[in-house]
């Protein structure tokens, strides 16, 4: 029994076969990955076993596609809570304890009551614990010290912390993809 095409989402790399994002990762649904192949923009490189079809034709669904041109990605990445906790790894920078993103906050290292701005160099992950217990203070006041200094991340950097913290679900076909750095199964 096939999965649905609901089930299918395709893996979308770059030109370069890397992926465009790591976390989240970069997918496209079915839909959008058959209208990509249609407009002749993308490479199928992999496929799953389910077939589209109409009366006059049918075709397998992508798994992992190529986009024909390469998308230069942002020299910055975008400052957002989630690539805080992702720079961070998920972990309070005060305790050094991971957290589920639910459960994180963040916090300005200078509060804000004091000049503070919320910009990547003053801001880390926080636990609520931790978070309440420095406040409004510094660092210095409660005792507290940061585990790695608040700077703005690159690309890179968030895309190769992002290789650590695998989505739940990976297809089989999306995997060459995904850890060309990890050492090759010998057969």
């Amino acid at each position: 029994m096939s999965a649905g095409p609901e089930s299918c989402p395709a893996l979308v790399l770059n030109a370069d076969f890397r992926p465009l994002n790591y976390f989240p990762l970069s997918l496209w649904s079915w839909q959008e990955a058959v209208k990509a192949v249609f407009l002749d923009r993308v490479n199928v490189v992999s496929e799953y076993d389910t077939e589209i079809h109409s009366p006059s034709w049918k075709m397998k669904l992508p798994s992992v596609i190529s986009l024909k041109e390469y998308v230069h990605l942002s020299r910055r990445p975008a400052f957002t809570r989630f690539n805080v906790f992702l720079r961070d790894q998920f972990a309070c920078q005060y305790c050094g304890h991971a957290f589920p993103t639910h459960e994180l906050t963040f916090d300005h290292v200078i509060p804000r009551s004091r000049g503070g701005r919320t910009e990547w160099n003053n801001v880390v992950t926080a636990c609520g614990h931790c978070n309440l217990t420095k406040a409004d203070k510094l660092i210095q006041e409660v005792g507290m010290h940061i585990r790695r200094p608040a700077a703005q991340p690159t690309n890179y950097q968030l895309h190769e912390a992002g290789r650590r913290f695998p989505p739940n679900y990976l297809h089989e076909s999306w995997r060459d993809f995904l850890y060309w750095d990890t050492e090759l199964e010998s057969a």
